[in-house]
């Protein structure tokens, strides 16, 4: 080949290119895929919100761009409650939320958050990963075209906030008590009136007198939320939600149609969230209890024996009606059964003895 035939082939060669990487830049962002998650939970709330938004930024930081992650919080897109809709139908990508607030869609729902008198956190993750419980969630989701995985827990919850002290099963009829769930089936059967709304509107019903009581979470997030300014009386230990478990839900359509390595960075973003919240509501619930204590004179009180046994004749009542709702509802129960059991006798003789011995050792 001569000189000249070399050089204008080498042109060719490199116009060609040229117009090759020209075409590239945008087929790459063509392939980014758009991922928009859609909460239960206004945004910057702290031990919700802000975990909730954490994930969705870990989501597009370890996916490099793959997915172009938009996340609204509750009311940005849609309300809170139309979170499950919202992903389900396919309009939005993922949620994350606390499946107990789908149990009008199928009371299986229920118990991958928390059900009365049910698992701890260190049981219900053991019971989700290890006891047959994703299992068992996979096949409850895949009648809705979904998939979920845990990404949070805010553990054992305080009983809740009470503007009237709370002596007898007695004093719980028409009270008027935010309390979702199978907990607020359990307050219904003893004679509250229950209501479930979002987080975001508790305080102006509390504050109004629209309601007398509610539940949320514990110090760490009540505090936030200012519902000293209602009610006085912060009672403790919550039977409704023992460990309640957060839930990623996701398109299964839109899943399947992602690499099996992005697939897999969200199920370990889940997992890496699921065990960073449940940190951070471990160490903030006792500072955050003393300042409620100390600073804005709220006293806490524990429900006696008599209003716990009160609870549990209501749950036991609530449980037997969710465990006849369906085959699968049956079949969840039974296996959360078996792990209270199995898992819990283990729990027993474990944390719970060691910390109730170590405390009373060291008189903390």
């Amino acid at each position: 080949m001569d000189r000249r035939s070399f050089i204008k082939k080498s042109a060719a060669v490199t116009a060609g290119a040229a117009a090759a990487s020209t075409l590239a830049a945008p087929a790459i962002a063509q392939a980014a895929k758009d991922m928009v998650i859609v909460s239960t939970w206004p945004r910057d709330m702290p031990g919700l919100g802000l975990p909730a938004q954490r994930l969705a930024a870990r989501i597009a930081e370890l996916t490099e761009g793959r997915l172009n992650v938009q996340y609204f919080a509750a009311g940005e897109r849609v309300g809170a409650f139309d979170s499950f809709d919202e992903v389900a139908s396919g309009n939005a990508q993922a949620y994350v939320a606390a499946d107990y607030y789908w149990i009008g869609k199928h009371k299986g729902w229920a118990a991958f958050t928390a059900i009365p008198f049910g698992l701890t956190y260190t049981e219900i993750d053991a019971w989700t990963k290890y006891g047959g419980g994703q299992q068992l969630w996979d096949e409850l989701g895949d009648e809705f075209g979904l998939k979920c995985w845990a990404c949070g827990n805010t553990g054992v919850q305080m009983g809740g906030w009470f503007n009237k002290e709370i002596n007898s099963a007695d004093d719980l009829k028409g009270l008027k008590m935010r309390i979702p769930g199978q907990g607020g089936d359990v307050l219904s059967k003893l004679g509250a009136s229950t209501v479930a709304l979002p987080g975001g509107q508790i305080y102006e019903n509390l504050v109004s007198g629209a309601i007398d009581a509610t539940e949320w979470v514990g110090p760490y997030n009540d505090y936030f939320l200012k519902f000293y300014e209602a009610a006085k009386y912060y009672y403790w230990p919550g039977m409704h939600e023992p460990g309640a478990q957060i839930s990623f839900g996701i398109n299964k359509s839109w899943l399947s149609e992602l690499s099996k390595t992005d697939q897999a960075i969200l199920e370990a973003a889940c997992n890496e969230e699921n065990a960073r919240t449940m940190a951070e509501t471990n160490a903030f619930n006792g500072e955050y209890l003393r300042r409620l204590i100390d600073d804005h004179g709220v006293e806490l009180r524990e429900f006696n024996d008599d209003v716990y046994a009160a609870f549990g004749r209501a749950a036991q009542e609530v449980l037997e009606e969710s465990r006849d709702h369906s085959d699968l509802a049956k079949r969840i129960m039974d296996s959360v059964d078996n792990a209270r059991r199995e898992i819990g006798a283990w729990t027993g003789i474990s944390d719970m003895a060691y910390v109730q011995r170590r405390n009373k050792a060291l008189g903390i």
